[in-house]
């Protein structure tokens, strides 16, 4: 994405000298060639004005790298409790991986991790707003819930890995109606299937629950026939099917 916006434009300021306006100078055997051009003297240290300045087909040679700032900072988790753990053992084998705060950030984290379709199994990834555990006891979370579509194994390694990419980017980007109700997203390795989950803040207002739900099929091109189904945190904590199931 930065590379996309600090080259946007590069087109338009580089443009090819017309052959009549190159100057030539003529050789002892009359035949002619070019004389140096502002490449040649480049080699040199120097521009084709004969000083040292830098040159560059960006307008700004000193800050054409700009950093990009989001509007909230994330903090990406990992966990992979292996057998089965209670709540106290899962929580502190709970890793904080790192913090990021700008696009650039974002994409140096997500290239050099493992990807989604390379994790163990049992493994979760859980990118939260900064200042938010991925825990149903965390403050944040204790009032909401979660929209939730799995896929089965079957799906490639690169299908996979896209939707987890589709699901950050939406967050990160502030992609989704009522943003303030976004507390993160997790994506979980299990041995039949991958599961996508965004969690919200609350969980008692249908209009933005089904908002936040729709947007979030949309980002993910799931078609019209297959279903996200809502899970109020306090549901899935003692594992009672909810009175009114929310789908979208």
């Amino acid at each position: 994405m930065a590379e996309q916006e600090a080259t946007n434009g590069v087109a338009e300021q580089v443009q090819s000298a017309p052959i009549e306006s190159t100057p030539f100078t003529t050789t002892e055997d009359g035949s002619t060639k070019p004389e140096n051009t502002s490449a040649d003297t480049q080699e040199n240290g120097s521009n084709a004005n004969g000083n040292d300045a830098i040159t560059t087909v960006f307008q700004d040679p000193v800050n054409y790298n700009v950093i990009h700032p989001l509007q909230n900072q994330w903090t990406l988790w990992f966990d992979n409790p292996g057998k089965k753990a209670n709540a106290q053992s899962w929580s502190q084998n709970l890793k904080e991986l790192i913090t990021f705060n700008s696009v650039e950030e974002f994409w140096g984290v997500y290239n050099n991790v493992v990807k989604v379709s390379d994790l163990a199994i049992s493994s979760n990834y859980h990118l939260f707003k900064k200042g938010v555990r991925p825990e149903w006891e965390d403050p944040e979370n204790t009032n909401g819930g979660k929209w939730v579509i799995q896929f089965p194994r079957g799906k490639t390694g690169e299908e996979i890995n896209n939707i987890w990419l589709y699901t950050v980017l939406a967050c990160i980007g502030e992609a989704f109606p009522y943003e303030d109700e976004i507390c993160g997203a997790v994506v979980s390795v299990r041995k039949i299937f991958y599961r996508i989950s965004l969690w919200t803040k609350t969980c008692d207002d249908r209009e933005k629950c089904e908002a936040v739900g729709r947007q979030l099929k949309q980002a993910l091109g799931i078609p019209p026939h297959l279903n996200l189904e809502f899970t109020p945190h306090s549901d899935a904590a003692v594992k009672s099917a909810p009175k009114e199931k929310l789908v979208v």
